[in-house]
């Protein structure tokens, strides 16, 4: 069995300039699951310098259709389907998104990309609609998607069991909400949104942002049992102390392995 990694390709909300948008990938072996892509190319930039080869990801999950988590597949798709056209890439690429997003993703696309690159979609582009609580085999893993019932755009998150047997599950970009329990609870790796430091909350507003703080992440984490929690989605003005002063207000409420990773850190999971 190999080692699974996490490579936190992206940490930041959706305003962010100093770092990029939240996304990250889970490398088994060769291959990677890529989860959301940001807002542009700057995907391109993240996966080179992570050492991420495109022709290594084929399989890539969209949780919802704002800018942040979009964008960035229109030019994977562009560029993939470039690849595929010059014999560079083998296999199909698959896209993991419920079916609203897969209208919104093509009509995007159609209007965006070339036409000899989007023609590619069916041939070996596939969308992979989700439903609340259905199970995908993604990879060597049985992923299943749960809708996390936003308030804002229809969002899914996801929980899977790694190879070594631990519970992995992302919440997407919104806080923890009670009907998501059986997909959270007692999760050893638990990666929850967290939009600010809650000292800061009336200088960032994340309520009404339907966003949490540090402090409600990790009172979540902690009723929830998780073994480590991950935050990310967050403000970017204090990034040089952004991991020495989250730490230090989660760990009032969460005692558990806390961890508050940089663009482009690796967690062994």
């Amino acid at each position: 069995m190999q080692p699974e990694m996490l490579i936190l390709l992206g940490t930041g909300n959706a305003t962010v300039t100093r770092c990029y948008n939240t996304c990250f990938a889970i490398q088994t072996g060769e291959e990677y699951f890529l989860v959301d892509t940001g807002g542009g190319n700057g995907i391109l930039t993240q996966l080179e310098k992570a050492g991420i080869p495109l022709e290594s990801i084929h399989e890539i999950f969209i949780s919802h259709e704002h800018t942040d988590h979009l964008l960035g597949l229109v030019w994977l798709i562009r560029m993939i389907a470039t690849k595929m056209k010059k014999g560079q890439y083998e296999g199909d690429l698959q896209i993991y998104c419920h079916e609203e997003l897969e209208k919104t993703i093509r009509t995007i696309v159609e209007l965006t990309v070339q036409k000899k690159f989007c023609k590619m979609i069916g041939e070996r582009i596939f969308f992979r609609t989700v439903k609340d609580g259905e199970t995908k085999k993604i990879l060597d893993y049985d992923v299943t998607f749960f809708d996390i019932r936003s308030t804002k755009a229809k969002q899914f998150g996801f929980t899977m069991k790694l190879q070594n047997g631990k519970k992995f599950t992302f919440l997407g970009d919104e806080p923890y909400q009670e009907h998501e329990e059986k997909y959270a609870e007692n999760a050893d790796w638990l990666l929850h949104e967290a939009f600010c430091l809650y000292r800061d909350r009336d200088l960032y507003s994340p309520y009404e942002k339907h966003h949490a703080t540090v402090k409600e992440a990790c009172e979540h984490a902690e009723a929830l049992g998780a073994k480590n929690l991950i935050l990310y989605h967050t403000e970017d003005k204090n990034l040089a102390e952004r991991k020495k002063l989250y730490t230090e207000e989660g760990k009032q409420y969460y005692h558990g392995n806390l961890l508050v990773p940089d663009d482009l850190e690796r967690i062994l999971l």
